[in-house]
């Protein structure tokens, strides 16, 4: 990844085509231009029979000027630095700055190619490309530009829970302009794989992170809350700022609502299934979904539920006994008290 720096001090992060890839545009390009000088050179023969020889050798050498420098010189200026072989390969010629390449690079590049890659058949090409560091050939060099990647492969983005609707807002005084973008990122991270990390992992993963984002942020981390909530948490409130920064308070408003409107299902389906394992045991009462959401709305609810002793019967049918939780029994620790939305 190359970083360019615009005249509007604005960091460009843009990938370098590298030598195979640019041989391989060059190819297509020189066997299009091959075909279209071959097809003209046939016509010009057919026509021009009657000329004497001088003349037509100053027509091969206007069509070979024409079509092998000027066509490319051409198709690159009004393409703005695409040719068929680098829009095949999904490369671009830029400027030093990102910009759109103009006439007079096309034409220091085409005159230089010349040279470089028709007469020397690419080796001198080929070398100032793998020397270069950012792939640039002497054409590059003398007009100032770089051939860049435009088709760079996607890759597949996890999804980033919202945090309980409970925490919405309560973090919008905390100062994110110390956090660095790799500790964002390692949040993100944890945030889209902790379902599939081990309970005490996770837990002991999102305490580390929380307690290294309450250090660049100088507020602690809220008892109540936990810390897989609150990275959730900050990092939404992180968003929300940066939507009201680039499109206004009406879209980042529209946006919190909507993660809000994710994570409230997910919070009253937990209510309710904490509700229902600490009601009597034998009543058969399960809560209401509007119960259930209304305790999801308080900050009591993101604390793990303690859970009622289950009565068991001895297999002689005399005595009953409670029975022991698995997690108390195994010394585990609880989980991280936050459930994102399936």
């Amino acid at each position: 990844m190359s970083e360019l720096v615009t005249g509007e001090a604005v960091a460009l992060e843009l990938r370098p085509a590298r030598l195979p890839s640019r041989a391989l545009a060059v190819l297509l390009d020189l066997v299009a231009a091959m075909a279209v000088y071959v097809a003209v050179t046939i016509a010009l023969v057919v026509s021009t029979a009657s000329l004497d020889e001088a003349a037509q050798t100053a027509l091969s050498i206007a069509t070979f000027v024409l079509v092998l420098v000027g066509g490319p010189i051409a198709v690159e200026t009004l393409s703005h630095g695409r040719s068929l072989g680098k829009m095949a390969c999904g490369l671009r010629v830029v400027r030093d700055d990102g910009g759109p390449i103009r006439f007079r690079h096309a034409l220091v590049r085409g005159l230089i190619g010349v040279i470089e890659i028709l007469m020397t058949f690419g080796i001198v090409a080929c070398i100032a490309s793998f020397v270069s560091a950012r792939g640039r050939r002497l054409g590059d060099v003398f007009a100032g530009t770089l051939v860049v990647r435009e088709r760079i492969p996607v890759t597949r983005t996890g999804f980033v829970p919202p945090p309980p609707p409970w925490l919405a807002g309560r973090f919008s005084g905390l100062d994110l302009s110390a956090v660095p973008d790799g500790l964002w990122l390692a949040v993100r991270q944890y945030l889209t794989r902790m379902q599939q990390l081990d309970p005490q992992v996770g837990w002991s993963m999102a305490e580390r992170l929380a307690s290294d984002l309450a250090e660049r942020t100088g507020a602690p981390v809220p008892q109540d809350v936990p810390p897989a909530a609150y990275l959730a948490a900050v990092v939404q409130e992180r968003q929300a700022r940066e939507a009201r920064r680039a499109f206004g308070n009406d879209v980042a408003q529209a946006t919190a609502s909507a993660s809000a409107s994710v994570a409230a299902p997910a919070a009253a389906a937990a209510a309710a299934a904490a509700a229902a394992t600490n009601g009597p045991v034998g009543s058969g009462e399960v809560p209401a979904a509007g119960d259930a959401q209304a305790a999801g709305s308080t900050p009591a609810a993101s604390a793990p539920p303690v859970r009622a002793p289950e009565v068991v019967s001895e297999p002689s049918g005399g005595e009953r006994r409670p029975a022991e939780s698995p997690a108390a029994s195994a010394g585990e620790r609880p989980g991280t008290g936050f459930v994102p939305p399936a």
